[in-house]
């Protein structure tokens, strides 16, 4: 087994890094052809990132004008912690209130006290769901014997 394959994480184990992460990094690709980069809070639903953010948001003219985007987790403060998982995928922009309504309470259990979110408040928002087309991965405490 080659390097690359024994720190690759298992389908389990990226399942697992994702529950204990607290932030994605999404990149876009702008009307300039470059990269836009920026972090969301995120849940994690039946395998597939979900988020929410303001409909007139720069992410999302991006993501409606071309879907494909990257998005990464990381963790780990030196090189033999280092874990990351990246994320190919497409993503779908949601505009049903009821939906949005309903993944900005799954944040709100997420990271807030969990109250739930009423379809006023998400009337400015849209749910962006992130339909995976590939993952990779890797954790750099299975070369020392921790991971």
């Amino acid at each position: 087994m080659n390097q690359r394959a024994a720190i690759a994480m298992s389908s389990q184990e990226v399942l697992a890094f994702l529950a204990e992460a607290r932030v994605v990094t999404v990149a876009t690709l702008g009307r300039d052809g470059w990269p836009h980069l920026m972090p969301l809070w995120f849940v994690v639903r039946d395998g597939e990132i979900w988020a929410w953010t303001y409909g007139k948001s720069q992410k999302v003219v991006n993501v409606e004008r071309d879907p494909r985007c990257t998005l990464q987790v990381e963790a780990g403060e030196s090189y033999d912690q280092l874990r990351g998982v990246m994320i190919k995928a497409r993503a779908v922009v949601h505009r049903d209130p009821s939906l949005v309504a309903e993944i900005g309470t799954a944040l709100s259990g997420r990271y807030g006290d969990g109250s739930p979110v009423d379809a006023r408040v998400a009337a400015k928002r849209v749910a962006l769901q992130f339909e995976v087309v590939a993952v990779s991965s890797f954790d750099h405490r299975k070369l020392y014997g921790s991971g």
